[in-house]
């Protein structure tokens, strides 16, 4: 039975290094047998603030109930988007907070600090460009965006391993190191097509 593969695209334009970086991972994957779906998040039509948080139920636009139904079919998540000043594009981070909900991805317990998580049994890459060296951004800025994903969201909502891949920085790169770049996201989709 193929891997089930989702590929979601955080960074808003279609034309970025990113994009590029998410059809060759899906080619790659499809290739190699997976299944594979593309959510891309620019081409979607959602308000990305959560008016009133948890308080009072937000309806769902028609996208996001795809994209929860497109995470509850897939068995590894890939997520594709730059480092902007330090975090998440806030176009991914409303994303986040309109359909990483309690009810699909965690559940409160009654009279606990504790919660149950509700999308145990998939894993998730992130492809993740920057402009600072991958370096700084470890070691001076303390992967303030890689642990807000990996360990505040998708570990939060029972999705692991999570695998992070840097690429950067980007804003001095060369066409060489940008086909390295994608020459390793086309192994990275190899392999996980593979599984």
């Amino acid at each position: 039975m193929p891997r089930r593969i989702l590929i979601i695209l955080g960074q808003p334009s279609s034309n970025s290094l990113c994009a590029a970086l998410a059809r060759t991972y899906a080619d790659a994957a499809r290739h190699s047998g997976a299944e594979v779906r593309l959510s891309v998040l620019g081409e979607m039509v959602f308000d990305p603030i959560l008016h009133h948080g948890y308080e009072h139920p937000q309806p769902l636009e028609p996208d996001l109930l795809v994209a929860q139904a497109d995470i509850t079919w897939a068995q590894h998540l890939v997520w594709v988007y730059p480092i902007w000043w330090g975090g998440l594009p806030a176009l991914l981070k409303g994303f986040l907070d309109r359909i990483f909900l309690p009810g699909f991805a965690f559940k409160y317990r009654a009279n606990s600090a504790l919660w149950d998580r509700l999308l145990i049994g998939r894993s998730a890459e992130l492809l993740v460009t920057m402009d600072s060296p991958p370096w700084y951004y470890r070691w001076v800025q303390r992967q303030p965006g890689h642990r807000q994903m990996k360990q505040a969201i998708l570990e939060f909502s029972g999705i692991q391993p999570v695998r992070v891949h840097n690429f950067g920085p980007v804003i001095k790169s060369t066409d060489a190191v940008r086909a390295d770049w994608i020459k390793r996201v086309h192994m990275l989709g190899t392999r996980a097509g593979r599984r």
